[in-house]
């Protein structure tokens, strides 16, 4: 299913988004050494519902997963890089830490993701994989735009990453949003250009690089849920919702400016 939003729900989606950007600054800003990931499993539950919002993952049970999700977000360590299933683990000093977070609010979607190093050391290998995933998300949103294609999205996300000397796995990532969290079209991390669906005004696109350090081969944990790197290598996620608009593209999940 493909949804074009009415400007009604693009309002709304607007809305949304700025909730989800909100609350992953919130959860980034309140991570300290030491943290349990259950703990922030807590505090995203606490104000998904405060602000009347819906989580789009605790019913969440897709043919990949073992479901439901029963969780308000993802939380991926070091190795872990999509679909993190909370648990029981305390933060250390230079964890790489992915927080995924999607929800619904008065009937409209947003999924966004960032990833961050945890304490003070910053291992140049896991700040250099964050900043790959930073800069191919925004080649990609500047790909993007009416008129443009999925696959122009896709092949500027690639060109960064493979120019980074990164692998790029195809298995999962960007989509369509709307009414619901997952929706037609895929957009994949790699791809070529002039190919794939017309983006039209009205769209909403969950985009979202991710990478493994040095394999393109993911492992499912034992919860059924986690994917982690066959190799045991660090990984890094970002992810924005973005609107199609007349004009260009609009990011609705950044993080407030205050």
């Amino acid at each position: 299913m493909i949804e074009i939003l009415t400007l009604d729900e693009l309002d709304r989606a607007r809305k949304t988004g700025a909730l989800v950007g909100t609350i992953l600054h919130t959860l980034k800003n309140r991570t300290r050494v030491g943290t349990n990931l259950l703990e922030i499993d807590r505090w995203a539950r606490a104000m998904i519902l405060d602000a009347g919002a819906v989580s789009c993952y605790v019913d969440y049970a897709p043919s990949f997963g073992r479901g439901p999700f029963g969780h308000y977000i993802c939380t991926a360590v070091n190795d872990a890089v999509l679909h993190g299933l909370p648990h029981d683990y305390v933060l250390a000093d230079g964890d790489l830490l992915t927080l995924d977070l999607a929800v619904t609010l008065d009937g409209i979607s947003a999924d966004a993701a960032i990833s961050f190093i945890v304490g003070e050391t910053r291992p140049p290998a896991s700040v250099a994989l964050i900043e790959a995933t930073e800069r191919a998300l925004a080649a990609g949103i500047a790909a993007a735009g009416p008129g443009k294609r999925t696959g122009d999205i896709s092949h500027a996300i690639g060109g960064v990453l493979a120019d980074a000397g990164y692998p790029i796995n195809l298995e999962f990532g960007g989509h369509g949003i709307g009414s619901t969290m997952h929706q037609d079209p895929h957009i994949s991390n790699d791809g070529r250009p002039g190919r794939g669906f017309t983006l039209r005004p009205g769209l909403l696109l969950a985009i979202e690089p991710w990478v493994m350090e040095d394999t393109d081969r993911l492992i499912t944990d034992p919860d059924g849920w986690t994917l982690r790197s066959a190799t045991g290598a660090r990984t890094a996620h970002t992810e924005h919702t973005v609107a199609i608009t007349e004009n260009g593209v609009e990011i609705l999940t950044l993080p407030p400016t205050n």
